[in-house]
């Protein structure tokens, strides 16, 4: 992980701090879930081309919890950032926002497209 001599709790905050933005709740189980998701598929975006057999077992197993509350758990917050959070960062991050009448973006791309930002964020800090 270590890009630009980043350490992981330094990644965790740049994490923590886009997901706020997104308007993602801090006291919603699924914040905790999707930030982990997050770093997971910055490290390894296959993991994203595999949510239910990589990505929600990993996480599932460090929470100890099952994949399917994960999921819920994800989706939830997706939900409730998508429908509260600010609506510049999703038409910078997604090209749309919930004000635009598509609907929210899948667990997947949502996790992948954060992933992605934080991948050229880190791609940028380090030429």
């Amino acid at each position: 992980m270590d890009f630009s001599g980043m350490t992981e709790v330094e990644m965790e905050k740049y994490v923590t701090r886009i997901m706020l933005d997104m308007g993602v709740p801090a006291h919603l189980k699924g914040y905790h879930y999707l930030r982990e998701a997050i770093m997971l598929s910055e490290q390894d975006m296959e993991v994203v081309c595999s949510v239910t057999k990589l990505l929600y077992p990993t996480i599932a197993k460090r929470f100890r919890t099952t994949d399917q509350k994960v999921e819920r758990a994800i989706r939830n917050a997706i939900e409730v950032s998508w429908s509260r959070g600010n609506l510049n960062t999703f038409e910078e991050l997604f090209g749309y926002s919930a004000d635009s009448g598509k609907g929210r973006p899948t667990n997947s791309e949502y996790i992948a497209r954060i992933a992605d930002k934080i991948r050229l964020d880190m791609k940028e800090m380090t030429s």
